[in-house]
């Protein structure tokens, strides 16, 4: 199957997924640029290998004395590696892939030029809180390209491939793949924090990836089982002005039929509905389900979701 998606040309679709992939490779670039490259942290991904290419290259050549640019060099593996994935896995990945790898390289280099990798921030003595920021800032900056339905290329492509041969799970593979560069920078650099702070913006990046994909959401998903479900629905329905669903059910123990009802409520609604309940039935069961993100009548439409 095929992942690569498409927009007509100059329709609002096309303009919005581009400038994501735009400003999102803008963003992700000034993310290694500002707080990862300067302190030699290494978070996995062709960026990684390039960060630790380009301080080993430091002096080595004379029309490149301050070492081969990073955005260069990943993009010198990008390429290959999109070219191979393609040949393996099939077209799945499409001109915005490429376009959003091609950014991010040349915004690396061109920020790397302008600001240089010297402690650009002043963030030297404080690494720790330049890992927090830069996962922060590099996770936002996937997010909104991963949102555009484009992919990030890069070593994602060696865990897709590793994964069609193999019967472990892509997410892990991944951090495997990662975790390999990570300690590849260890051996490098000589710093055991340079892993520990590597691992953290791993962590932070995948969180933020997920925050901006998914939402904040302060929606939950509601089963609740009780004899009293009429009057139950009655103040979802006419108090808190919610839908449901009637689930028909039998219990395990008593084996009588029972009625499951479904529904999705924020915090607010959960605490006044909670509160209800606990009244009129002390002994009914409420399983509470944070719903990552809700799509239908009542909540964002399915058409909001083409981007």
């Amino acid at each position: 199957m095929a992942f690569v998606t498409k927009e007509k040309f100059f329709t609002k679709q096309w303009f919005l997924a581009y400038s994501l992939i735009v400003i999102g490779a803008f963003i992700l670039a000034s993310g290694f640029v500002f707080f990862i490259t300067p302190y030699k942290i290494i978070p996995g991904g062709v960026y990684g290998i390039s960060i630790v290419v380009h301080y080993l290259s430091e002096g080595l050549f004379d029309f490149l004395p301050n070492g081969i640019p990073i955005g260069l060099f990943a993009l010198s593996m990008d390429i290959p590696l999109t070219i191979l994935g393609i040949k393996i896995l099939g077209p799945r990945f499409g001109v915005k892939t490429v376009i959003g790898f091609v950014l991010t390289a040349v915004f690396v280099d061109l920020l790397t030029a302008y600001v240089g990798t010297n402690d650009p921030l002043g963030l030297a003595d404080d690494v720790l809180l330049s890992s927090i920021f830069g996962g922060v800032v590099i996770g936002f900056g996937l997010g909104l390209i991963f949102k555009s339905r484009a992919t990030s290329g890069g070593t994602d492509i060696v865990a897709m491939i590793i994964a069609k041969y193999t019967k472990i799970s892509l997410g892990r593979l991944m951090i495997y793949v990662d975790s390999v560069i990570v300690l590849i920078g260890l051996a490098v650099f000589q710093d055991w924090k340079i892993p520990l702070y590597s691992w953290l913006v791993i962590f932070i990046t995948g969180k933020v990836i997920d925050i901006v994909l998914e939402g904040t959401s302060a929606e939950r998903a509601l089963f609740i089982i009780s004899d009293h479900y009429e009057l139950i629905k009655n103040k979802i329905l006419k108090d808190i002005e919610r839908g449901g669903t009637f689930i028909p059910a039998k219990g395990m123990f008593s084996n009588k039929d029972k009625q499951i009802i479904f529904t999705v409520v924020n915090r607010r609604e959960l605490e006044i509905l909670k509160s209800y309940i606990s009244n009129i039935d002390p002994f009914a069961f409420i399983a509470v389900v944070e719903a990552g993100e809700i799509l239908g009548e009542g909540f964002k439409k399915l058409r909001e979701q083409e981007i």
